[in-house]
């Protein structure tokens, strides 16, 4: 959980509050907090008061877009910080096209996870 920087302030289309999230997934705000602190979301401090939020894009149908634990995983592992994570999911990508973030939306989650593998070499 971190401040947010502008420019991926910018980059990302809308944000969800993690009481948000508790509603449109079914669960408790807790369990919300436990996605966060186990990586399977990211949230980041933004706003005047500055809640913790998540990307809306990672949320999808109720539930947290398939495909994107994964690809956060592959992102951690090779020493992606939060930020830079949403950097990249959030940028544009000609070869895929759109953006990470979008591809894993449309159930395009094998070509993410293969750009993600590709960083690390």
């Amino acid at each position: 959980m971190t401040e947010i920087d502008a420019k991926i302030d910018g980059l990302v289309p809308a944000w969800l509050t993690l009481p948000d999230i508790a509603e449109e997934i079914g669960v408790e705000v807790t369990r919300v907090r436990q996605l966060v602190k186990e990586g399977q979301l990211i949230a980041v401090r933004r706003g005047e008061n500055r809640a913790l939020q998540v990307p809306a894009d990672f949320i999808k149908d109720g539930k947290v877009v398939k495909g994107l634990v994964g690809t956060l995983t592959l992102l951690r592992d090779d020493g992606f910080a939060d930020e830079e994570m949403l950097e990249w999911l959030f940028t544009a990508d000609d070869s895929l096209p759109g953006t990470p973030a979008q591809a894993l939306r449309e159930n395009r989650g094998t070509e993410v996870k293969r750009r993600a593998q590709a960083l690390a070499v």
